[in-house]
């Protein structure tokens, strides 16, 4: 009995072989000429669902795979993150806190001379990291010459030192004798977008807050006490629902210590609010905070004036 020859051996004839009645045999679908390659990206005729694309991996031997990887240095095309729906870029983070810290920082200069500066603020967590800061935005001869009813721009800015929020505030009056000039401030999410106001509700002695969506619609409230001074405690203006009656967050003048409170212009404030209450209204309640440090808190000349719902 003779050894098997293979294809390819000397005296053999190559592929297709014959059958014993001379015709070839029927070469099988889905494959074409054997001598020829299949052209680039050809699917060698096999149907169904495509190849699973990868990104390449680095060029070079590939290290050995880590748990749970993917063999042989490829790495699967990295997936989009989830982003939550109807968040302006940069406020993402506001959707995990109820509660915000304002740190309004020491201006040096006017502490001593009493010449008014941009006021710039840290905005921190619960544990005090800082997530945002702020600074005021006009020119000199405004700030000291209309106090704390100076008109202003304020941007906010991330740890990036990306603008994420704009607040606009005119210039308006905030006595109680003029209801038809009350105090408010546009809230933009990104710059450009208006996603809510802050406005002055008119009250012989109370002030009075509502915070408005992008539609100037009144969502919630704001009422602080009749006398907005912090006399060794806090000041509390507290937030509730559109009926008015219903509490579910405050904002919070803290007091800073009697040095800090009577020879500088430093103020702290915590903002209070529902962790499942819409980022957008979370960011109009921190404009809301800063109205409220230049209506009551905001040093006026060197008397150290501060205004209030009469004048």
């Amino acid at each position: 009995m003779s050894a098997p020859v293979y294809p390819g051996a000397p005296n053999q004839p190559p592929y297709p072989m014959s059958q014993p009645g001379g015709a070839p045999y029927p070469v099988p679908p889905g494959y074409g000429d054997p001598s020829q390659a299949p052209p680039p990206g050809f699917n060698m005729g096999y149907s169904g669902q495509p190849a699973v694309m990868y990104q390449p991996g680095p060029v070079g031997p590939a290290p050995g795979p880590e748990y749970g990887g993917p063999p042989g240095g490829i790495s699967p095309a990295p997936g989009v993150p989830a982003v939550p729906v109807g968040v302006p870029p940069g406020l993402e983070y506001l959707t995990q806190i109820d509660q915000i810290l304002i740190h309004q920082k020491v201006e040096l200069l006017e502490a001593f001379i009493g010449f008014e500066t941009n006021n710039q603020y840290e905005i921190k967590n619960s544990l005090g990291q800082k997530i945002y800061k702020a600074k005021e935005k006009n020119d000199c001869c405004t700030r000291n010459c209309c106090g704390s009813l100076r008109s202003f721009d304020m941007k906010i800015k991330d740890n990036m030192d990306r603008e994420v929020i704009r607040l606009i505030r005119p210039f308006r009056c905030v006595s109680c004798w003029c209801p038809c000039c009350l105090q408010e401030m546009e809230v933009q999410a990104p710059p450009g977008t208006t996603i809510g106001y802050v406005k002055q509700d008119w009250h012989p002695f109370l002030p009075k807050f509502s915070i408005q969506g992008a539609n100037k619609e009144t969502l919630m409230r704001l009422e602080g006490p009749c006398f907005a001074c912090n006399c060794c405690g806090d000041v509390n203006f507290e937030l509730k629902g559109k009926d008015g009656d219903t509490p579910i967050g405050r904002i919070s003048k803290q007091w800073s210590g009697l040095l800090k409170e009577v020879f500088t212009d430093t103020d702290n404030f915590g903002i209070q609010f529902p962790l499942d209450l819409d980022v957008k209204m979370k960011a109009v309640l921190m404009g809301a905070c800063f109205l409220i440090d230049f209506m009551f808190f905001e040093k006026v000349g060197e008397a150290n004036q501060r205004s209030s719902v009469f004048s």
